[in-house]
C-alpha cells in the first residue's frame, strides 16, 4: 500500500469542491488519530454516531439536569411541576363559638407547611408567596350542648363552613336543618382561588344557629383531624 505525505490538499479552483474518494469507498481514520474540524460538517446522519455520549449542551439551550427535560423546541425545562407551596393544619383542642356569630377557625397544629406560609400561632391564615391558582379546603366539626334541663341535643341550624380571601367570603358550604335535634355536624368546603403571591391570604370560618342562643364549640382532637384547613398550588 502506497502512502502520500503532504501538509495540505485543496481543489484546483479556490473555494471549489474537494472530493475524497468515490461512492462506495471507505475513508478510514485510524485509531489514535484526531479529526479536527474548524468549519461546518453537513450531511452527517445521526446514525453515523455509533458510540460515545453526546454532550447535553449540544442538544439544546438551557440547563440540563436530572430535574429538566429537553422540549421539542430544543430547550431544557423543568419536568412537571410541584404542588407547592402547600399546607395542612388541624385543631387539637376545642374552640368556643357563639350563636349566630361567624368565627375564625383556629387550626394550630401543622401537618406540613412547605414554605412556612401558614400562620398557626395568631392569625391562622395562609399567605403564599407564589402566585397561581390554589385548591383550598376546610372542614369544621361543630358541636352544640344538650338542651337546658334535658339530655337531648339542642337545635343546630345552618352549620356552615366558609373560606375567606382577604376578609371576604369566596367559598361556602351551608346546611339547613329545621326543628331537628342534632348535637354534632361536620361542614366541609373547598374551592379554587387565585393568589397574587405576595399579600393575598385565606382563612377558615364557621357559623351556626343554635336553639335559644346556645353556644357551641369547634371540636378538636389530638390525632383525628376533625377540624382541618389546607391548600396547595395547582399545576396548570
Amino acid at each position: 500500500m502506497s502512502e502520500v505525505k503532504v501538509d495540505s490538499i485543496g481543489p484546483r479552483v479556490d473555494s471549489g469542491t474537494l472530493t475524497i474518494g468515490a461512492s462506495g469507498d471507505t475513508i478510514t481514520i485510524p485509531s489514535g488519530a484526531t479529526l479536527a474540524n474548524a468549519g461546518t460538517v453537513t450531511g452527517l446522519p445521526a446514525s453515523a454516531i455509533s458510540s460515545g455520549t453526546m454532550a447535553t449542551a449540544r442538544l439544546g439551550s438551557g440547563t440540563a439536569s436530572s430535574s429538566t427535560f429537553l422540549r421539542g423546541d430544543q430547550t431544557y425545562a423543568a419536568a412537571g411541576g410541584a404542588n407547592t407551596p402547600a399546607f395542612e393544619a388541624f385543631s387539637t383542642s376545642d374552640q368556643a363559638v357563639s350563636d349566630n356569630t361567624t368565627t375564625k377557625v383556629e387550626c394550630g397544629t401543622e401537618v406540613y407547611d412547605t414554605a412556612n406560609n401558614y400562620d398557626k400561632d395568631s392569625n391562622y391564615r395562609f399567605t403564599p408567596q407564589t402566585a397561581g391558582k390554589f385548591f383550598c379546603y376546610g372542614q369544621v366539626f361543630i358541636e352544640t350542648p344538650a338542651q337546658s334541663g334535658g339530655t337531648g341535643a339542642t337545635l343546630l341550624r345552618q352549620p356552615t363552613a366558609y373560606i375567606y380571601k382577604n376578609g371576604a367570603i369566596v367559598g361556602a358550604c351551608q346546611n339547613n336543618f329545621i326543628d331537628s335535634q342534632i348535637k354534632q355536624f361536620t361542614a366541609t368546603v373547598s374551592t379554587v382561588i387565585d393568589m397574587n403571591g405576595s399579600s393575598d391570604y385565606i382563612e377558615l370560618y364557621c357559623y351556626f344557629d343554635g336553639d335559644g342562643g346556645a353556644t357551641g364549640s369547634i371540636e378538636g382532637h389530638a390525632s383525628q383531624r376533625r377540624t382541618m384547613f389546607g391548600a396547595y398550588k395547582i399545576i396548570i
